[in-house]
């Protein structure tokens, strides 16, 4: 799998696409909303990158923030990550972690961090495997 920038165009279209696997709610917004989105959380740190098999067909997105906190120093956490259903066990999500992975390597991130929705229990056997731990509960009072 090849790993790409999806900051504009078609690759930004491409990953709207994949991404509303994750986050159906974004099926409401054309090609252009998107990419305005996505420019806007760009603007606070937010990366959207693009995974696309052999053919060239897009079949993995991840976006991803780096930062830093006391509680675990320099993180890169991964606020979106999904892959095409077809596309699934195949190693797409394998190769997108390991490209995350050597970000966060190179960027000097002592971890690699997400988040994942309780009822989400096929994702967590995922993340298991790839040798990610459960530290923390999130909590969220919505305002």
């Amino acid at each position: 799998m090849r790993v790409e920038r999806a900051e504009s165009g078609e690759a930004c279209a491409a990953a709207k696409d994949v991404l509303v696997h994750l986050r159906p709610q974004l099926a409401r917004l054309s090609a252009a909303e998107f990419e305005v989105c996505v420019k806007r959380m760009r603007d606070e740190g937010y990366r959207l990158v693009l995974g696309r098999d052999e053919a060239g067909a897009a079949v993995a997105v991840a976006g991803y923030r780096i930062f830093e906190l006391f509680a675990h120093g320099r993180v890169l956490y991964v606020d979106d990550l999904v892959v095409e259903p077809g596309a699934r066990s195949r190693g797409c999500g394998r190769a997108m972690l390991e490209w995350l992975a050597d970000v966060a390597r190179e960027e000097g991130c002592a971890s690699l961090q997400l988040d994942s929705g309780t009822q989400r229990v096929e994702a967590h056997r995922f993340y298991l495997r790839e040798r990610f731990s459960i530290r923390s509960f999130r909590f969220v009072r919505p305002l």
